[in-house]
Protein backbone atom coordinates (compact mmCIF):
# COMPACT_ATOMS: atom_id res chain seq x y z
CA UNK A 1 0.00 0.00 0.00
CA UNK A 2 1.32 3.43 -0.93
CA UNK A 3 2.14 5.60 2.08
CA UNK A 4 0.50 8.93 2.89
CA UNK A 5 2.88 11.27 4.73
CA UNK A 6 1.28 13.63 7.22
CA UNK A 7 1.55 17.13 5.75
CA UNK A 8 0.32 19.35 8.58
CA UNK A 9 -1.89 19.71 11.63
CA UNK A 10 -4.44 22.47 12.20
CA UNK A 11 -5.44 22.94 15.83
CA UNK A 12 -8.15 25.23 17.21
CA UNK A 13 -9.86 25.68 20.57
CA UNK A 14 -13.51 26.65 21.00
CA UNK A 15 -15.28 27.63 24.21
CA UNK A 16 -19.05 27.13 24.21
CA UNK A 17 -21.19 28.59 27.02
CA UNK A 18 -23.46 26.08 28.73
CA UNK A 19 -27.20 26.53 28.36
CA UNK A 20 -27.40 27.13 32.14
CA UNK A 21 -24.91 27.25 35.04
CA UNK A 22 -23.82 23.73 35.95
CA UNK A 23 -22.20 22.00 38.91
CA UNK A 24 -21.51 18.55 40.29
CA UNK A 25 -20.20 17.35 43.64
CA UNK A 26 -16.83 19.09 43.37
CA UNK A 27 -16.87 21.62 40.50
CA UNK A 28 -18.85 24.45 38.92
CA UNK A 29 -18.72 25.66 35.30
CA UNK A 30 -20.53 27.83 32.78
CA UNK A 31 -18.72 26.85 29.57
CA UNK A 32 -17.09 23.88 27.87
CA UNK A 33 -13.84 24.08 25.90
CA UNK A 34 -13.13 21.68 23.05
CA UNK A 35 -9.80 21.44 21.21
CA UNK A 36 -10.23 20.25 17.61
CA UNK A 37 -7.40 18.80 15.52
CA UNK A 38 -7.31 18.33 11.75
CA UNK A 39 -4.51 16.18 10.28
CA UNK A 40 -3.87 16.42 6.52
CA UNK A 41 -2.38 13.77 4.21
CA UNK A 42 -2.81 12.79 0.54
CA UNK A 43 -5.75 15.12 0.01
CA UNK A 44 -7.70 13.78 2.99
CA UNK A 45 -8.33 15.26 6.43
CA UNK A 46 -8.80 13.48 9.75
CA UNK A 47 -10.64 15.08 12.67
CA UNK A 48 -10.10 14.50 16.38
CA UNK A 49 -10.84 16.39 19.56
CA UNK A 50 -10.64 16.50 23.31
CA UNK A 51 -12.47 18.45 25.99
CA UNK A 52 -10.09 20.42 28.19
CA UNK A 53 -8.18 23.64 28.63
CA UNK A 54 -7.34 25.66 25.52
CA UNK A 55 -3.64 25.26 26.39
CA UNK A 56 -3.89 21.72 24.99
CA UNK A 57 -3.80 23.34 21.55
CA UNK A 58 -0.41 24.90 22.29
CA UNK A 59 0.94 21.59 23.53
CA UNK A 60 -0.14 19.89 20.30
CA UNK A 61 1.42 22.59 18.14
CA UNK A 62 4.68 22.89 20.06
CA UNK A 63 5.31 19.31 21.22
CA UNK A 64 3.34 16.77 19.18
CA UNK A 65 3.12 18.16 15.65
CA UNK A 66 6.77 17.53 14.86
CA UNK A 67 6.47 13.93 16.12
CA UNK A 68 4.02 12.98 13.37
CA UNK A 69 4.61 15.43 10.52
CA UNK A 70 6.08 13.63 7.47
CA UNK A 71 5.30 10.24 9.05
CA UNK A 72 2.99 7.77 7.30
CA UNK A 73 -0.62 8.46 8.25
CA UNK A 74 -1.38 4.73 8.12
CA UNK A 75 1.09 4.05 10.95
CA UNK A 76 -1.18 5.06 13.83
CA UNK A 77 0.59 2.77 16.29
CA UNK A 78 4.01 4.24 15.53
CA UNK A 79 2.60 7.76 15.76
CA UNK A 80 1.16 7.02 19.19
CA UNK A 81 4.53 5.75 20.45
CA UNK A 82 6.29 8.84 19.09
CA UNK A 83 3.81 11.14 20.80
CA UNK A 84 4.15 9.37 24.14
CA UNK A 85 7.92 9.71 23.92
CA UNK A 86 7.62 13.37 22.95
CA UNK A 87 5.82 14.24 26.21
CA UNK A 88 8.20 12.31 28.48
CA UNK A 89 9.62 15.47 30.04
CA UNK A 90 6.30 17.31 29.92
CA UNK A 91 4.45 14.86 32.16
CA UNK A 92 2.08 12.46 30.52
CA UNK A 93 -1.04 12.34 32.72
CA UNK A 94 -3.43 15.24 32.29
CA UNK A 95 -3.03 17.78 29.50
CA UNK A 96 -0.35 15.84 27.61
CA UNK A 97 -2.50 12.72 27.46
CA UNK A 98 -5.48 14.79 26.33
CA UNK A 99 -3.34 16.28 23.56
CA UNK A 100 -2.19 12.82 22.46
CA UNK A 101 -5.82 11.68 22.53
CA UNK A 102 -7.03 14.40 20.16
CA UNK A 103 -4.24 13.77 17.65
CA UNK A 104 -4.60 9.99 17.86
CA UNK A 105 -8.33 10.21 17.10
CA UNK A 106 -7.59 12.50 14.15
CA UNK A 107 -5.04 10.02 12.81
CA UNK A 108 -7.50 7.13 13.03
CA UNK A 109 -10.15 9.25 11.33
CA UNK A 110 -7.62 10.17 8.63
CA UNK A 111 -6.69 6.53 8.05
CA UNK A 112 -10.36 5.63 7.61
CA UNK A 113 -10.81 8.53 5.17
CA UNK A 114 -7.79 7.36 3.17
CA UNK A 115 -9.37 3.90 2.99
CA UNK A 116 -12.87 5.37 2.46
CA UNK A 117 -14.50 3.26 5.17
CA UNK A 118 -16.26 4.04 8.47
CA UNK A 119 -14.12 3.73 11.58
CA UNK A 120 -16.33 0.99 13.02
CA UNK A 121 -15.64 -1.15 9.96
CA UNK A 122 -11.92 -0.43 10.17
CA UNK A 123 -11.92 -1.58 13.81
CA UNK A 124 -14.15 -4.61 13.17
CA UNK A 125 -17.82 -4.39 14.11
CA UNK A 126 -19.04 -6.33 17.14
CA UNK A 127 -22.40 -4.52 17.45
CA UNK A 128 -24.20 -2.09 15.17
CA UNK A 129 -25.90 -0.07 17.87
CA UNK A 130 -24.56 1.29 21.14
CA UNK A 131 -26.66 1.36 24.33
CA UNK A 132 -26.66 4.74 26.08
CA UNK A 133 -27.44 6.33 29.38
CA UNK A 134 -28.64 9.92 29.57
CA UNK A 135 -26.33 12.00 31.74
CA UNK A 136 -26.87 15.43 33.28
CA UNK A 137 -28.96 16.09 36.37
CA UNK A 138 -26.53 18.72 37.64
CA UNK A 139 -26.61 19.76 41.29
CA UNK A 140 -27.28 23.33 40.11
CA UNK A 141 -30.58 22.26 38.56
CA UNK A 142 -33.88 22.85 40.29
CA UNK A 143 -35.81 19.70 41.06
CA UNK A 144 -38.21 20.66 38.29
CA UNK A 145 -35.42 20.92 35.72
CA UNK A 146 -33.81 17.70 36.98
CA UNK A 147 -37.01 15.72 36.63
CA UNK A 148 -37.84 17.25 33.25
CA UNK A 149 -34.45 16.27 31.83
CA UNK A 150 -34.32 12.72 33.17
CA UNK A 151 -37.96 11.97 32.37
CA UNK A 152 -37.45 13.39 28.88
CA UNK A 153 -34.71 10.88 28.20
CA UNK A 154 -36.80 8.01 29.50
CA UNK A 155 -39.80 9.04 27.40
CA UNK A 156 -37.54 9.04 24.31
CA UNK A 157 -36.46 5.45 24.92
CA UNK A 158 -33.54 5.62 27.34
CA UNK A 159 -33.57 2.88 29.98
CA UNK A 160 -30.79 4.43 32.13
CA UNK A 161 -30.26 8.01 33.33
CA UNK A 162 -27.69 9.64 35.60
CA UNK A 163 -27.72 12.60 37.97
CA UNK A 164 -25.05 14.41 39.97
CA UNK A 165 -24.86 14.27 43.78
CA UNK A 166 -22.40 15.25 46.50
CA UNK A 167 -23.04 18.91 47.35
CA UNK A 168 -25.67 18.38 50.04
CA UNK A 169 -26.54 14.78 50.83
CA UNK A 170 -29.79 15.64 52.56
CA UNK A 171 -30.95 17.61 49.54
CA UNK A 172 -29.61 14.86 47.27
CA UNK A 173 -31.86 12.30 48.94
CA UNK A 174 -34.86 14.48 48.12
CA UNK A 175 -33.59 14.97 44.57
CA UNK A 176 -33.20 11.21 44.07
CA UNK A 177 -36.73 10.60 45.34
CA UNK A 178 -38.06 13.20 42.91
CA UNK A 179 -36.05 11.73 40.04
CA UNK A 180 -37.26 8.22 40.75
CA UNK A 181 -40.86 9.38 40.77
CA UNK A 182 -40.32 11.25 37.50
CA UNK A 183 -38.71 8.37 35.57
CA UNK A 184 -40.89 5.61 36.97
CA UNK A 185 -39.96 2.26 38.51
CA UNK A 186 -38.47 0.54 35.46
CA UNK A 187 -35.68 2.86 34.31
CA UNK A 188 -32.28 2.48 35.94
CA UNK A 189 -31.14 5.47 38.00
CA UNK A 190 -27.40 6.22 38.24
CA UNK A 191 -25.70 8.74 40.55
CA UNK A 192 -22.28 10.39 40.29
CA UNK A 193 -20.55 12.11 43.23
CA UNK A 194 -17.41 13.10 41.29
CA UNK A 195 -15.27 12.05 44.24
CA UNK A 196 -16.95 14.41 46.71
CA UNK A 197 -17.50 12.03 49.63
CA UNK A 198 -15.54 10.29 52.34
CA UNK A 199 -15.69 6.51 52.50
CA UNK A 200 -18.11 6.54 55.43
CA UNK A 201 -20.35 9.16 53.81
CA UNK A 202 -20.37 7.24 50.55
CA UNK A 203 -21.33 3.93 52.15
CA UNK A 204 -24.13 5.47 54.18
CA UNK A 205 -25.44 7.31 51.13
CA UNK A 206 -25.19 4.18 48.96
CA UNK A 207 -27.34 2.27 51.44
CA UNK A 208 -29.97 5.02 51.41
CA UNK A 209 -29.85 5.42 47.62
CA UNK A 210 -30.29 1.69 47.11
CA UNK A 211 -33.68 1.95 48.79
CA UNK A 212 -34.69 4.34 46.00
CA UNK A 213 -33.56 1.99 43.26
CA UNK A 214 -30.15 3.49 42.46
CA UNK A 215 -28.11 0.84 40.64
CA UNK A 216 -24.86 2.72 39.83
CA UNK A 217 -22.67 4.87 42.07
CA UNK A 218 -19.91 6.62 40.14
CA UNK A 219 -16.83 8.05 41.84
CA UNK A 220 -18.35 7.92 45.34
CA UNK A 221 -14.85 8.80 46.58
CA UNK A 222 -11.87 10.17 44.68
CA UNK A 223 -10.76 7.99 41.80
CA UNK A 224 -7.24 8.31 43.23
CA UNK A 225 -8.40 6.44 46.34
CA UNK A 226 -8.28 2.95 44.88
CA UNK A 227 -8.32 1.37 48.33
CA UNK A 228 -11.43 3.37 49.19
CA UNK A 229 -13.16 2.36 45.98
CA UNK A 230 -12.37 -1.29 46.73
CA UNK A 231 -13.65 -0.86 50.29
CA UNK A 232 -16.94 0.49 48.93
CA UNK A 233 -17.17 -2.11 46.18
CA UNK A 234 -16.94 -4.85 48.82
CA UNK A 235 -19.67 -3.22 50.92
CA UNK A 236 -22.02 -1.76 48.31
CA UNK A 237 -25.66 -2.85 48.50
CA UNK A 238 -26.58 -5.78 46.30
CA UNK A 239 -27.42 -4.64 42.80
CA UNK A 240 -25.41 -1.41 42.99
CA UNK A 241 -22.33 -1.09 40.76
CA UNK A 242 -19.35 1.01 41.83
CA UNK A 243 -17.82 2.71 38.78
CA UNK A 244 -14.81 4.94 38.06
CA UNK A 245 -12.03 5.45 35.55
CA UNK A 246 -12.87 8.64 33.65
CA UNK A 247 -9.64 10.24 34.92
CA UNK A 248 -7.45 7.41 33.71
CA UNK A 249 -4.79 8.89 31.43
CA UNK A 250 -2.63 5.84 30.76
CA UNK A 251 -2.77 2.05 30.85
CA UNK A 252 -0.78 1.69 34.10
CA UNK A 253 -3.52 3.61 35.94
CA UNK A 254 -6.24 1.31 34.64
CA UNK A 255 -4.06 -1.69 35.50
CA UNK A 256 -3.69 -0.43 39.08
CA UNK A 257 -7.42 0.22 39.35
CA UNK A 258 -8.27 -3.29 38.18
CA UNK A 259 -5.54 -4.93 40.26
CA UNK A 260 -7.05 -3.18 43.29
CA UNK A 261 -10.48 -4.60 42.48
CA UNK A 262 -11.74 -1.03 42.74
CA UNK A 263 -14.79 -1.16 40.46
CA UNK A 264 -17.59 -3.34 39.17
CA UNK A 265 -17.56 -1.44 35.85
CA UNK A 266 -14.54 0.41 34.45
CA UNK A 267 -14.95 3.73 32.66
CA UNK A 268 -12.56 5.03 30.02
CA UNK A 269 -12.55 8.22 27.98
CA UNK A 270 -10.83 8.26 24.59
CA UNK A 271 -10.47 12.05 24.82
CA UNK A 272 -8.18 11.53 27.84
CA UNK A 273 -6.72 8.02 27.92
CA UNK A 274 -4.55 8.26 24.81
CA UNK A 275 -7.22 8.40 22.13
CA UNK A 276 -8.72 5.42 20.37
CA UNK A 277 -5.39 3.60 20.63
CA UNK A 278 -5.50 3.99 24.40
CA UNK A 279 -9.19 3.08 24.58
CA UNK A 280 -8.57 -0.17 22.74
CA UNK A 281 -5.72 -0.87 25.14
CA UNK A 282 -8.07 -0.62 28.12
CA UNK A 283 -10.68 -3.02 26.72
CA UNK A 284 -8.55 -6.22 26.94
CA UNK A 285 -7.73 -5.41 30.58
CA UNK A 286 -11.46 -5.54 31.29
CA UNK A 287 -12.05 -8.61 29.18
CA UNK A 288 -9.32 -10.54 30.98
CA UNK A 289 -11.16 -9.92 34.27
CA UNK A 290 -14.70 -10.45 32.93
CA UNK A 291 -15.53 -6.81 33.66
CA UNK A 292 -17.53 -4.49 31.43
CA UNK A 293 -16.22 -1.23 29.97
CA UNK A 294 -18.32 1.93 29.90
CA UNK A 295 -17.34 4.84 27.64
CA UNK A 296 -17.25 8.27 29.29
CA UNK A 297 -18.95 11.18 27.44
CA UNK A 298 -18.09 12.53 23.94
CA UNK A 299 -20.68 10.28 22.26
CA UNK A 300 -19.94 11.30 18.66
CA UNK A 301 -16.27 10.47 19.15
CA UNK A 302 -16.84 7.16 20.95
CA UNK A 303 -19.68 5.61 18.98
CA UNK A 304 -17.57 3.83 16.34
CA UNK A 305 -15.13 2.45 18.91
CA UNK A 306 -18.01 1.28 21.10
CA UNK A 307 -19.30 -0.75 18.17
CA UNK A 308 -16.00 -2.64 18.14
CA UNK A 309 -14.94 -3.31 21.76
CA UNK A 310 -16.12 -6.62 23.16
CA UNK A 311 -16.51 -6.19 26.95
CA UNK A 312 -18.96 -3.29 26.67
CA UNK A 313 -21.70 -1.91 28.92
CA UNK A 314 -22.83 1.48 27.58
CA UNK A 315 -21.86 4.97 26.42
CA UNK A 316 -22.55 8.16 28.36
CA UNK A 317 -24.83 10.55 26.47
CA UNK A 318 -23.63 13.62 28.36
CA UNK A 319 -25.80 16.72 28.05
CA UNK A 320 -22.95 19.22 27.58
CA UNK A 321 -21.05 17.21 24.99
CA UNK A 322 -24.15 16.29 23.00
CA UNK A 323 -24.97 19.98 22.77
CA UNK A 324 -21.42 21.05 21.81
CA UNK A 325 -21.06 18.29 19.22
CA UNK A 326 -24.31 19.25 17.52
CA UNK A 327 -23.39 22.94 17.54
CA UNK A 328 -19.94 22.39 16.02
CA UNK A 329 -20.07 19.24 13.88
CA UNK A 330 -22.03 18.12 10.88
CA UNK A 331 -22.78 14.43 11.37
CA UNK A 332 -22.97 14.51 15.18
CA UNK A 333 -24.62 11.36 16.48
CA UNK A 334 -28.31 11.45 17.42
CA UNK A 335 -29.81 9.10 19.98
CA UNK A 336 -32.84 7.10 18.97
CA UNK A 337 -34.69 4.78 21.33
CA UNK A 338 -31.83 4.97 23.82
CA UNK A 339 -29.09 3.85 21.42
CA UNK A 340 -26.61 5.36 18.95
CA UNK A 341 -26.09 3.90 15.52
CA UNK A 342 -23.00 5.12 13.66
CA UNK A 343 -23.52 6.46 10.17
CA UNK A 344 -21.85 3.74 8.10
CA UNK A 345 -22.43 5.67 4.89
CA UNK A 346 -19.67 8.15 5.78
CA UNK A 347 -15.94 7.46 6.16
CA UNK A 348 -14.13 7.80 9.47
CA UNK A 349 -16.06 9.29 12.36
CA UNK A 350 -18.47 10.85 9.89
CA UNK A 351 -17.89 14.31 11.40
CA UNK A 352 -17.08 17.63 9.77
CA UNK A 353 -16.45 20.90 11.61
CA UNK A 354 -19.05 23.56 10.79
CA UNK A 355 -16.51 26.36 10.48
CA UNK A 356 -18.97 29.20 10.13
CA UNK A 357 -20.94 28.09 13.19
CA UNK A 358 -17.77 27.34 15.15
CA UNK A 359 -16.09 30.70 14.52
CA UNK A 360 -18.18 32.51 17.14
CA UNK A 361 -16.76 30.19 19.82
CA UNK A 362 -13.13 30.24 18.67
CA UNK A 363 -10.62 31.03 21.44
Amino acid sequence: MKGAPVERLDVHAFTVPTDAPESDGTFEWDSTTIVVVHVHAAGKVGLGYTYGDASVADLINHTLAHAITAQDAFDTGAAWVRMVRAVRNVGRPGLASMAISAVDVALWDLKAHLLDIPLACLFGVVRREVPLYGSGGFTSYSNERLCEQLAGWVSSGFTRVKMKVGRDLRADATRIEAAREAIGPEAELFIDANGALSRAQALRFAEDAAQMGVSWFEEPVSSDDLEGLRWLRDRAPAGMAIAAGEYGYDLPYFQRMLDAGAVHVLQADATRCGGLTGFFGVAPLCEARSLLLSAHTAPSLHVHACCAVRPFAHLEYFHDHVRVEHLLFDGAADAKDGVLRPDLSRPGLGLELKNRDADRYRV
